[in-house]
């Protein structure tokens, strides 16, 4: 299992909690974001933050509290700074996880792609990275 938050520690789970809604309510955003948020969807972002190290116990607290601030919040920013200061490695996963929602329904709309693009940059991802991760995805499709 792949944990994304495994270099936190102990004594800052509250700040690892705050991490994970912040990476759950980036997904439920790439989720919504063609106004056709699924079941399909929200399992594909349950399974993600389990491999991202979410404790199962808490995990439907975390996508309330999610859901809560993606509703809340009208920029992507706050999201994705969580985001930013991890490895390239855990970016990455996060950027895969995005690309299994956006292609749940075997289709990429303009609005999906162009998050793609803006969240590649606010991420400090390089296209190509993001392109590879996407031709990944689609292929398993």
């Amino acid at each position: 299992m792949f944990n994304l938050f495994s270099k936190e520690k102990e004594t800052n789970k509250n700040e690892s909690h705050l991490s994970l809604i912040c990476v759950a309510a980036l997904l439920i955003h790439s989720a919504k974001i063609d106004e056709n948020y699924t079941e399909k969807e929200k399992i594909i972002i349950r399974k993600a933050l389990i491999e991202m190290g979410a404790d199962q116990n808490y995990l439907d607290g975390i996508l309330k509290d999610a859901e809560i601030r993606e509703k809340d919040s009208n920029q992507i920013l706050e999201f994705t700074k969580e985001v930013k200061n991890k490895s390239i490695e855990e970016k990455k996963t996060v950027v895969e996880a995005l690309w299994n929602i956006i292609y749940s329904d075997e289709n990429a709309d303009m609005y999906e792609t162009n998050l793609m693009r803006r969240l590649s940059g606010l991420l400090y991802i390089d296209a190509k990275t993001v392109g590879d991760i996407k031709e990944k995805v689609k292929s398993k499709k």
